[in-house]
């Protein structure tokens, strides 16, 4: 933060560099003008006069309570109009002495030269438009006035200053200025300055702020969607498309940048307060108790600081402000109100820090650039937090942290990376979690897609036969949240025990709905110091000693692999074992697990069930469909290599022509050793693939059912985690009820009740 200096004059001015730029900083705290360059004539003049003074600048920043940020494109629109004023009045050429030859044709251009200079030593450079309005007049009266002379010598003379006026409206319209604005210039009156607002638009924000923020909406846009979101402090969202770009524009408008002066003005002088005190490591440990603490003594400073300035706030207000204090001394600033909104999956900062928009992926609109800019300051302090909070290293040595950050409004994943594997500065990418579980009901929806009902019930199938399964593919495919949505599957009778290098799985929730879960964390796989953490491969083999437990592993990434092999040799009989791994196609599986990371081809037959989670672009190539595209079994009997020995069995294959993931004839016709292993432990199934055909298609049609409720209903509660567990539950009730009383699973029976017992819990959610 930069403190406010009550000792600068107006327009006085610093120079300084921020990365690759140099800033030319204007302070305007005691003057009376708005710090505006498309506002404010005086503020225009003085900044082209500072730029021809100082040289070298890329952003100009104008200070007055907040910052005013004009970056480069904006500045280099001044650089030019800046050097075309010096040209004009300083080169001989425009002088009033080179223009008159004849003292008798002085009278002739005396009046005519006054205008002409007052335009261009003033006019010019406080309101260029007008200054080119103007001259095109007085070229129209001089040209007028050449037209009726027919003495040579006044001619001549006359010539001389008609062909100047000419050159300099000629260089003028070919500033980039006058180029971007003469398409406004329909109904412009001479003095509006709203037409600048067209060029110039700068990033804003209050001095307790580092991250910049482009508040004004662009031009030239459509408007596609708009929304808030936010319990207490209400954020809006508003979506722009272009007409000639295919890049959308996430404006975020948040609750900061519309307090007034006085708020302002408390923020500012509760931020040097707390500034005081820099939390420490072992703050950083508890990083909620660290928050609630903060919160508290944001809320109380502000409470003293209003009383001391008679300003009479309301506790929500003083709250609300608390809360902001909050984000930006011990939290991640905007960026936390971004990962607030619901429909944001991912946010990316690049380098170099300063001069790049932050990027996001939205769920409705894909990839999108943003209007909020963070500067270097803004992301040392990320980087220093992360560190603190993590217990990991982001250094030379250790150029790559993987962590996690969590608040009461979202939780999520956080890479980061620096020199000498950046060598522009840092870089981040956060990995938004869903505020729940991903469920299959949830997947199956228009919306998303991912997966039908048949898919549903062959999962749900195999989940429950206690086979081992690695979901694959590339990254920002859904394997991580897939693997999720398998946990909500597993009944909450069983154990299970995760083990993560980054927290992604939804253990929280799911230990608040009742499940028995032991989440472990180890070391980064891309960490090069552990420092005191657990290796993975280690922590997998210590689940071994932790009894009767289904294992799932976040990802597989190296040498861990082959101590997840082994507890699926160990545990495959007894338990569901699985994981998520970057590969595209099941021998891709095979080709990482066994070429590049060294489990043995023996050992690599402990995997029952690979699925294949990647996404498909739309056919403009906007849009990216996240889709299951295989899910496909490996059979046991085979030696060197499984693809040309026939172990890779397809039970379902995505056919994006019906974009719908298909049934195989190897599936229809029972072909699959691992459903019949299954079936083979399970009286009412063993040797009769039809019933479980059935019971596959049962637990499709129970999910399909709740969508379906949800369909007519509009209440996304039944697709949430909460109700599709006890859904799962029901389902497991009632076929064990059936079973007692008719000796047999009669699918049509227990879907008649099953959906009865859905259509009493809807009503029931109703109210009814």
């Amino acid at each position: 933060m930069v403190d406010i200096d009550t000792d600068k004059k107006c327009f006085d001015y610093e120079t300084y560099h921020e990365g690759e730029n140099k800033v030319l900083k204007i302070y305007l705290e005691s003057c009376a003008i708005p710090p505006s360059i498309e506002y404010s004539p005086e503020c225009m003049a003085k900044v082209i006069d500072l730029i021809l003074k100082v040289s070298g600048v890329t952003n100009v920043v104008l200070s007055q309570r907040r910052s005013y940020d004009y970056d480069f494109s904006q500045v280099e629109i001044l650089i030019e109009l800046a050097r075309l004023y010096h040209k004009i009045n300083k080169e001989e050429r425009y002088k009033y002495s080179f223009l008159v030859t004849d003292p008798l044709h002085e009278r002739y251009i005396r009046g005519s030269y006054a205008e002409f200079q007052r335009i261009s030593s003033k006019l010019l450079k406080e309101d260029p438009l007008s200054a080119y309005v103007k001259l095109k007049r007085l070229e129209r009266g001089e040209k007028v006035k050449l037209d009726n002379l027919f003495d040579p010598r006044h001619k001549a003379s006359q010539q001389k200053y008609f062909t100047i006026l000419q050159e300099i409206i000629h260089l003028l319209e070919n500033t980039k200025l006058i180029k971007n604005l003469l398409p406004h210039i329909k109904d412009y009156k001479l003095g509006d300055r709203q037409i600048y607002s067209y060029i110039f638009h700068p990033l804003t924000k209050p001095d307790f702020m580092y991250t910049k923020l482009l508040s004004e909406y662009p031009v030239d846009s459509e408007l596609l969607d708009s929304y808030t979101f936010g319990d207490n402090d209400k954020t809006e969202v508003n979506i722009f498309g272009f007409e000639d770009s295919i890049r959308n524009l996430y404006h975020i408008s948040t609750p900061e940048m519309r307090f007034n002066e006085e708020e302002y003005e408390l923020l500012d002088d509760a931020k040097r307060i707390l500034s005081e005190h820099k939390p420490g490591k072992e703050e950083f440990v508890d990083p909620e108790r660290m928050r609630e603490v903060f919160f508290n003594i944001s809320r109380d400073l502000i409470t003293d600081l209003a009383a001391h300035k008679n300003l009479k706030l309301r506790d929500k207000r003083i709250e609300m402000l608390a809360r902001t204090l909050l984000r930006f001394t011990v939290g991640f600033g905007l960026i936390e109100m971004m990962l607030t909104d619901p429909k944001i999956q991912d946010v990316n900062i690049n380098s170099p820090n300063g001069s790049l928009p932050i990027f996001i992926v939205h769920q409705d609109f894909g990839d999108c650039y943003t209007n909020v800019y963070p500067t270097p300051q803004e992301v040392d302090s990320w980087a220093t937090k992360l560190r603190l909070m993590s217990g990991r290293p982001l250094d030379e040595a250790n150029p790559i942290l993987d962590t996690e950050i969590s608040t009461s409004t979202f939780t999520a994943r956080v890479s980061a990376v620096t020199a000498p594997l950046d060598p522009f500065g840092l870089g981040f990418s956060f990995r938004r979690h869903r505020d729940h579980p991903w469920t299959f009901p949830l997947y199956m929806i228009p919306k998303f897609k991912m997966m039908n009902k048949v898919a549903a019930g062959l999962l749900s199938f195999l989940i429950d036969g206690n086979v081992t399964l690695l979901i694959a593919g590339t990254r920002s495919s859904g394997k991580s949240s897939l693997l999720g949505s398998v946990l909500v599957e597993i009944m909450r009778r069983y154990r299970i025990i995760t083990i993560e290098d980054t927290l992604e799985l939804p253990c929280d929730s799911l230990r608040k709905l009742g499940y028995n879960i032991e989440s472990l964390k180890v070391g980064s796989a891309l960490s090069l110091q552990k420092g005191s953490e657990v290796d993975a491969s280690t922590g997998i083999r210590s689940t071994l000693r932790l009894g009767d437990s289904a294992l799932f592993v976040g990802e597989v990434r190296s040498k861990e692999a082959i101590s997840l092999y082994e507890a699926m040799r160990v545990g495959a009989a007894a338990n569901v074992v699985a994981g998520t791994i970057h590969a595209a196609s099941p021998y891709g599986v095979y080709d990482r697990v066994v070429n590049d990371i060294g489990v043995p081809k023996t050992s690599f037959k402990a995997t029952d069930i690979i699925v294949i989670a990647n996404p498909v672009r739309s056919a403009s190539g906007l849009h990216k469909l996240k889709r299951v595209l295989r899910v496909t079994e490996v059979r046991k009997t085979w030696e060197n290599d499984p693809l040309s020995e026939g172990a890779f069995v397809d039970l379902m294959v995505y056919n994006p022509q019906t974009d719908e993931l298909e049934v195989t004839k190897d599936l229809m016709n029972g072909n699959s050793e691992i459903l019949k292993r299954i079936a083979g432990n399970i009286k009412d199934f063993a040797g009769d693939w039809n019933s479980v055909w059935e019971n596959i298609l049962l637990r499709g049609d129970c999910k399909e059912a709740i969508v379906e409720a949800y369909t007519k209903t509009g209440n996304g509660d039944l697709l949430e985690a909460d109700f599709v567990i006890k859904a799962n539950d029901k389902l497991h009730i009632i076929s064990g009820k059936i079973r007692e009383e008719y000796g047999r699973l009669d699918s049509k029976r227990i879907l008649f009740e099953y959906k009865e017992w859905l259509r009493k819990e809807v009503r029931k959610m109703k109210g009814e």
